[in-house]
């Protein structure tokens, strides 16, 4: 493992509409750098008739630099705040319209500060939400309600907005969790093209069917662009539901997608989890072929019944895995005597030839970071060769009750007992990475 040099926060600041705390960033790991910022100045969308305030933070679902723009970065919201809801595969929307965006933001002193906000909009230049789609058009069977139980209707422009890569042309790229879904914004927001399995997107090109068996609201949870500009990666949270959820309850295997951008021409790689109850949060490029990983469980720490134990960046090289594409384009993808891939134990996969890509730890938040407090750490973008921001994502503050019962608490963080809100963390590298 490399060594870090990081001093982290032990007590952390709550946003414009909270009290502010006395304590100051230490020292900074790079110069113009501080150890950590905070997204300043949030507003309440919405506030329960139990006194449960929502925020309009939620920003932490990924980050990015802005090309050209030295100490400015693009910081992404997911669909809007949504919790369980009692009836099977059922969500609370408090605020039902939404619309996912994508935050400009300037970093001052220990500040991230706001300076534009980018609503995402359909080719019709009309803004979407962040509603489930219909089923056929990406929509994975949730069923979603409003604050009093009513439901919604379904979004067929609906995003679920996970990863996010800002093209040197000024463009986005974001991944969805809902089709999975690639959408592809100009600078205002507008939607250029959206791709997915099913060919019901903008323009008319696909991304391989398999895809389609992504597992509910753990779909397409990251996405980068090389650094020469030519190609996307996407890399999917759990692993697919392929052939079924009972068949792949021990899986370990998910898959990462490259994209050629002009041709449309994919390539498929297996990445194999810490362990079933881990996931993948974010990728972010180092090299045309390398690239850092956050792999995490969603536990909380300092949770005194089930602390977490996972929340790592890995290093990984597509060199070293094997492209495990179907060139028939099959709905299960490609197949090994009969057998999907995530069904297959290592010891099948070996024999077959099939290599998963090689990774090796970067950063342990849990132990690099002292006092991490999030339980879902979402963005990660490299600065520079030793310098790594991270970010996460606060739920707009809510969670559900335990048991859940249709409404939404207040998320409160174990380790430092207040509610969670968007932070940015430089992580400086001893050893850089190219």
């Amino acid at each position: 493992m490399k060594t870090l040099r990081y001093l982290a926060p032990l007590g952390f600041l709550l946003l414009a509409a909270c009290h502010k705390d006395d304590d100051n960033p230490s020292t900074p790991p790079e110069q113009g750098y501080p150890t950590y910022a905070r997204l300043a100045g949030a507003t309440v969308l919405t506030t329960s008739n139990t006194g449960v305030k929502v925020y309009n933070g939620g920003y932490g679902s990924s980050i990015t630099t802005v090309p050209g723009e030295p100490g400015y970065f693009y910081l992404m919201t997911d669909r809007g705040p949504n919790v369980d809801g009692i009836q099977k595969d059922s969500k609370i929307f408090p605020v039902p319209a939404f619309n996912p965006q994508i935050g400009k933001f300037r970093l001052s002193g220990d500040s991230m500060i706001l300076v534009e906000t980018i609503r995402m909009k359909s080719a019709a230049n009309v803004p979407v939400t962040g509603l489930p789609n219909p089923i056929g058009a990406g929509g994975t069977g949730e069923i979603a309600l409003d604050k009093d139980g009513n439901v919604l209707a379904t979004d067929i422009e609906g995003i679920d907005s996970e990863g996010l890569a800002a093209g040197a042309d000024g463009t986005f790229w974001i991944s969805d969790e809902y089709g999975p879904h690639l959408l592809h914004l100009d600078r205002s927001g507008k939607t250029l093209e959206r791709i997915n399995p099913y060919g019901t997107g903008t323009g008319g090109r696909k991304i391989p069917q398999v895809f389609a068996k992504r597992r509910a609201n753990r779909g397409m949870e990251g996405i980068a662009i090389t650094p020469d500009g030519k190609t996307l990666v996407g890399i999917m949270q759990s692993p697919l539901y392929n052939p079924s959820k009972d068949d792949v309850k021990n899986s370990l295997y998910t898959r990462i997608l490259t994209y050629d951008i002009a041709s449309g021409k994919s390539k498929q790689y297996l990445y194999k989890l810490e362990n079933k109850n881990t996931a993948n949060s974010e990728i972010t490029a180092i090299s045309n072929n390398t690239f850092l990983v956050l792999e995490r469980d969603g536990e909380f720490p300092g949770d005194p019944a089930k602390p977490s134990l996972i929340k790592r960046i890995y290093k990984i090289d597509l060199n070293t895995g094997t492209d495990v594409s179907d060139p028939a384009d099959g709905a299960a993808g490609k197949l090994v005597n009969n057998k999907t891939l995530e069904v297959l134990s290592e010891q099948e996969l070996q024999t077959a030839g099939i290599h998963t890509v090689g990774k090796s730890l970067v950063v342990d938040l849990l132990k690099d970071v002292a006092g991490y407090p999030h339980d879902k750490p979402e963005g990660i973008v490299l600065i520079n060769s030793s310098l790594l921001a991270v970010s996460n994502d606060d739920d707009f503050g809510i969670v559900p009750p335990d048991p859940v019962n249709n409404t939404y608490i207040q998320k409160i963080l174990p380790l430092i007992g207040k509610t969670d809100f968007n932070t940015v963390y430089f992580i400086k590298l001893a050893t850089p990475l190219f």
